[in-house]
C-alpha cells in the first residue's frame, strides 16, 4: 500500500473525484490520480510544459488539472474559497513542507472544505529515525541527502488530542500514511498543544504506536469496506 494505491482505493470504494493535492513536486502521484477535477498546490511545481502534455496523454484526466503555484497558506486565503463553495474535497493529499506547524495548517484548512465523506491523506506520519525526523534545517546542512519526514507525525497527536470531530489512524507502510475522517474517534488522546510541541523523537519512538493509532496497511480495505 501506497498513496496512490490508497488513492486508488479511495475512489473505487467510496466513489469520490474532486482531489486537491498539497506538495506536488515532480507530479508522481497528481499524474496518475483519475479524477475530472483536480487541484495541484506546490510553490515550486518540478515540471514543465512537455511533461505535463505527456502525462495526459498517458492519462487524459489530468487534460483538466489546475495547478497553483504558491504557498498552500495563500492557496487556502485566496482561492479556496471561491474553488470549494459548490464542490467540496472528496480526497486531499498533504504532503507539502514536512515540519508540524505547516502540517497542521494544512489539514486544519483542508477540513473546512472537506466532503462529509471525504478523506485526507498525509504524508511522513512515521519517520523510523531521527535523522528522518530532523528539523528542515538540520537536513539541509546535510545537504538534503536521506529521507526527511520531518515532525509531521506532531500533527497526528494534536488531532488526536483536540479534535473530537475526527476520526485519525496512520497506516503502516509508505513513511506512514495518516487518514483523516470526519466522524467519532476510534479512541482519543489527552495531550495539550504545548507538550506536543514539546515532545522528541526519542518520546514519539517508545509511543509510536499509541500515538499514531498505527494499523497494517491492509487496515485501509476493512475501513473503507465498512
Amino acid at each position: 500500500m501506497n498513496r496512490i494505491s490508497l488513492i486508488r482505493l479511495l475512489i473505487r470504494k467510496r466513489k469520490l473525484n474532486n482531489y486537491l493535492e498539497i506538495g506536488v513536486f515532480n507530479g508522481k502521484v497528481l499524474f496518475r490520480v483519475k479524477a475530472t477535477f483536480k487541484i495541484a498546490v506546490d510553490p515550486a511545481f518540478q515540471f514543465d510544459v512537455l511533461r505535463k502534455l505527456g502525462k495526459t496523454l498517458l492519462n487524459p484526466y489530468n487534460l483538466f488539472n489546475r495547478y497553483f503555484r504558491k504557498t498552500s497558506d495563500r492557496f487556502f486565503a485566496e482561492d479556496a474559497p471561491a474553488l470549494f463553495a459548490h464542490r467540496k474535497i472528496g480526497i486531499a493529499l498533504v504532503d507539502g513542507m514536512h515540519e508540524y506547524q505547516f502540517a497542521l495548517r494544512d489539514v486544519e484548512n483542508t477540513l473546512r472544505y472537506l466532503d462529509d465523506n471525504g478523506v485526507i491523506i498525509m504524508h511522513d506520519c512515521n519517520p523510523l529515525t531521527p535523522e528522518a525526523a530532523d528539523s528542515f534545517e538540520a537536513w539541509k546542512a546535510r545537504d538534503f541527502t536521506g529521507q526527511w519526514n520531518g515532525d509531521v507525525w506532531k500533527t497526528i497527536l494534536y488531532l488526536r488530542s483536540t479534535r473530537p470531530d475526527v476520526h485519525v489512524f496512520v497506516l503502516d507502510c509508505d513513511h506512514g500514511l495518516g487518514v483523516i475522517t470526519k466522524g467519532t474517534p476510534e479512541s482519543m488522546l489527552s495531550y495539550t498543544p504545548e507538550q506536543i510541541a514539546d515532545f522528541t523523537y526519542a518520546d514519539f519512538d517508545r509511543s509510536r504506536s499509541e500515538w499514531l493509532n498505527l494499523k497494517p496497511a491492509g487496515h485501509a480495505h476493512s475501513f473503507f469496506d465498512s
